[in-house]
């Protein structure tokens, strides 16, 4: 037996350990109150914050991708930033009433989520997924990243240790520790999995849909950036270079190609070049898109979140030490111009259009070449084209005056705070939002009656009179208890009695 064969066997036994694991732990999580359910999250919101510089470190150092102190921030926003959108979010019990209509929503947990993060963002990711899953009352096995598997595991260990101090089952939360395509694949389909939420490449993402499970899968984005002549045209150039610059474009939202109004386009390019975008000339653009993309169109791992000095160097090219993004001239989109595509390292496409309109339509190309769905970036003070973009282009966040890495997660606009944007069905996935708690949480409803049924749609009974029915059903629809509190017990006191009956019969 080959040691290939070996771990596929370990990884597989690995997944179904966490599963069942995860399921048992759940069960009994599923009657906790929203308070011991906060005060849990709480804790591991804090422990993964105050470790998200170590654990920056060493996703930088293990993928070889990115700026360790820009995962630092991203560490810090998955923490504290999305605890903070979703502590006072309720998740237990009754949690809204519509008075009017008679209905009563109750919160459910949806059962063990399998979590699969990228090598991209792998800690920043995996806090984020695990507080929105335990919020829910869910258990969670993430399943990370072959190349980011340390990193990963130290984080969910620190996050899991916390949650356990301060009361969760143990097995609740968990990650895979053997990782191969095989263990993946069995968390996946395993029968104590309820959901997976998948956030990566599209390959993976298409294995997510094809689990046999319900799925929310979201993959890459192609993200253009529009510059407006009516944009502040300065703060434009410096929000897209820094933008592009931060953890060297490692974020599925960064902007990938630039979009410029012909009357301020060389405003433009001096200004980024003012804050270190660096052009490249024919045969250096040359070099680099064969350094990124393969003849196919892939794109190369060595050249993912790399500075444009390693990327010259891998390239044999010269670029200036000051260089922090490198910007290449465009005509078109498609495989005949492959920095067309999504590129996740330093390197933009640069656009030049003769007005918002041919601006729009050259947006729409470079979407659907490969980011549909996903999300848009525009600078403008003309609240017309702003509007246009937002309502004309196939994108779901449309970023407004600020950077497309940190807006569309949430970290400098009022989105929800999120590591996963989903593209709506124009992208492959179930919803278009940034996913967060809500969507890993079913609904309830208790429906009072409000109306009698019609007469007509009754059948009686050869000793029942219609004005009985009438009656009947008149005096149900006025006598029917409202959507009120169960006497003098609190309801979140009857919603955890009902949950233990309810679990004592499942363990039976």
């Amino acid at each position: 037996m080959n040691d290939s064969y070996d771990l596929d066997l370990q990884s597989i036994q690995d997944a179904r350990r966490c599963a069942v694991a995860a399921r048992e732990a759940q069960r009994r999580f599923a009657s906790a109150g929203q308070e011991e359910v906060d005060r849990i999250c709480a804790a591991m919101a804090d422990a993964a914050y105050h470790e998200s510089e170590r654990l920056g470190v060493m996703a930088s150092e293990e993928t070889g991708y990115g700026v360790a102190v820009h995962k630092t921030i991203k560490n810090q926003f998955s923490s504290r930033d999305v605890w903070n959108s979703i502590k006072s979010e309720p998740t237990v019990g009754v949690i809204h009433r519509d008075e009017a209509h008679r209905v009563v929503e109750i919160a459910w947990p949806v059962g063990v989520i399998a979590a699969l993060t990228p090598s991209t963002n792998p800690t920043s990711t995996a806090m984020y997924k695990v507080l929105i899953a335990v919020k829910a009352r869910n258990g969670i096995v993430v399943s990370p990243h072959p190349n980011a598997k340390h990193c990963s595991l130290e984080t969910v260990r620190v996050m899991a240790e916390a949650g356990e101090a301060a009361g969760m089952p143990v097995g609740l939360v968990s990650c895979l520790k053997t990782i191969t395509l095989a263990g993946s694949q069995e968390l996946m389909k395993h029968y104590a999995v309820s959901l997976i939420l998948a956030t990566g490449g599209t390959p993976m993402v298409r294995a997510a849909h094809s689990a046999g499970k319900p799925a929310i899968g979201v993959g890459p984005g192609n993200v253009p950036a529009y510059v407006d002549k009516s944009a502040n045209v300065a703060k434009a150039a410096c929000d897209i270079v820094n933008s592009k610059a931060f953890d060297c474009s490692v974020i599925c939202a960064t902007e990938q190609a630039v979009v410029a109004h012909r009357e301020i386009a060389g405003q433009l390019k001096s200004e980024m070049q003012r804050h270190g975008a660096y052009w490249l000339d024919d045969s250096q653009r040359a070099a680099i898109e064969h350094t990124l993309f393969t003849s196919e169109g892939g794109i190369r791992p060595e050249s993912v979140g790399k500075s444009p000095q390693q990327l010259a160097r891998l390239a044999g090219i010269t670029v200036p030490q000051t260089a922090r993004v490198l910007v290449a001239d465009l005509a078109g989109v498609g495989r005949g111009y492959p920095l067309s595509r999504e590129k996740l390292t330093t390197v933009l496409g640069f656009y030049v259009e003769n007005d918002w309109r041919t601006g729009c339509e050259r947006c729409i190309e470079l979407l659907k070449f490969g980011g549909d769905g996903h999300s848009l970036v525009i600078h403008a003070r003309d609240e017309e084209v702003i509007m246009a973009f937002g309502i004309e282009k196939p994108a779901f966040r449309i970023i407004v005056n600020t950077w497309g890495t940190l807006g569309a997660v949430g970290a400098t606009t009022g989105l929800v705070p999120s590591m996963t944007l989903a593209p709506g069905g124009a992208g492959g996935a179930v919803v278009s939002d940034n996913i967060s708690t809500r969507h890993l949480l079913n609904i309830k409803r208790l429906a009072y009656e409000t109306s009698a049924p019609p007469p007509q749609a009754y059948t009686l009974a050869p000793d029942v009179t219609p004005a009985e029915v009438t009656a009947s059903a008149a005096g149900g629809a006025a006598g029917s208890a409202g959507p009120c509190g169960p006497g003098n017990r609190s309801e979140d006191e009857l919603v955890r009695e009902i949950v233990r009956r309810v679990l004592t019969e499942l363990n039976r």
